[in-house]
């Protein structure tokens, strides 16, 4: 495994980060704590996860699942870099109730004390803002985490979702503070989904800020879809979004396209498509989240694999980026 700083921090993760959100929906806890315990063996050592995962009726089971494979001992929570998130409300559904929810600062209270306990763990290594809050003000918000990291129940602050005036307008406020501000951003961002590049990587390069992206291969449809179609193998990423793209005659061609260069060059689609982001200037390391043993172990080999100058030549060919604002829309 390779290990690379968070952004401009001093902490040291893997280049590609365990997500969880399958773990309790998709995946048994004994099929979750196998896959951690895989990854960890593996050199992984960021899990990502969120206090809303496990969805439904069923929000912050994942959280849990995860607390009690740190509970197995053996170093497991000291080896990990656990980041959680903080935004969505954790009532049952229809049952939403007043400041449960957002980046209040009696909602961060709340929610961080309700993951530790989830967690089984006393502190949250990187502490993500699941979504911008438009009514709640960057002080407010920074007044709050400052007192988590000065109780030490957080090191760090991360965001996901944001663009890259929020994060500009979050680091700045902090900085009035005195505060670290803003260490990562999770976003989408793939081969078929470059919008990042216009201005959230851009705004988290120039602020220091490690790009860990979600959905590295599209729902699925930068893992070989097609040919699993045509290999008549199940495919998760028949239905749905994945459904509706593969529906448009223009981004079938293209995926099928990406298979086609795959195939040319004797590569897993999935592999070369994680591979691609471990080239991007910014990125810290995607986000991976297998449902089952042999996806990690697929996900792995990534790590190793290096992209020939022609292959990067192709993927740009097939999958062209907008590049950085303002160019991407004006002269």
């Amino acid at each position: 495994m390779e290990y690379t700083q968070l952004g401009r921090t001093g902490l040291k993760v893997s280049r590609l980060v365990l997500g969880t959100m399958n773990f309790g929906p998709q995946t048994d806890e004994a099929d979750s704590h196998a896959i951690m315990d895989a990854a960890l063996a593996a050199g992984v050592n960021f899990f990502d996860t969120a206090n809303v995962y496990g969805w439904g009726e069923n929000k912050g089971r994942t959280e849990e699942i995860v607390g009690s494979w740190f509970a197995k001992g053996d170093g497991r929570r000291d080896k990990t870099v656990l980041a959680t998130k903080v935004y969505g409300n954790m009532a049952a559904d229809g049952e939403a109730w007043p400041n449960h929810d957002k980046l209040s600062a009696l909602n961060i209270r709340r929610a961080v004390d309700a993951s530790l306990k989830r967690l089984g763990t006393d502190y949250i290594d990187i502490y993500q803002f699941h979504h911008v809050d438009r009514d709640t003000p960057w002080d407010e918000i920074w007044q709050a985490i400052d007192v988590l990291v000065a109780q030490g129940k957080i090191l760090y602050a991360g965001s996901s979702n944001f663009a890259g005036w929020h994060i500009a307008q979050a680091n700045e406020a902090a900085r009035r503070r005195g505060s670290l501000g803003l260490t990562s951003e999770q976003c989408l961002y793939n081969l078929a989904e470059r919008r990042a590049e216009m201005e959230v990587i851009p705004a988290a390069q120039a602020y220091g800020l490690g790009v860990i992206p979600w959905s590295p291969l599209n729902g699925g449809l930068l893992g070989g879809v097609l040919r699993k179609q045509r290999d008549g193998g199940a495919s998760r990423s028949t239905g749905g979004r994945a459904a509706e793209a593969l529906a448009d005659p223009a981004q079938r061609a293209q995926i099928q396209a990406y298979e086609d260069l795959c195939d040319k060059h004797g590569l897993e689609p999935g592999d070369v498509g994680l591979a691609w982001l471990l080239t991007r200037p910014g990125v810290t390391g995607p986000i991976v989240g297998p449902r089952t043993a042999e996806q990690l172990e697929s996900a792995l080999r990534a790590v190793e694999l290096e992209l020939s100058e022609e292959v990067l030549a192709g993927l740009d060919e097939i999958f062209p980026g907008t590049g950085p604002s303002p160019e991407a829309f004006a002269w």
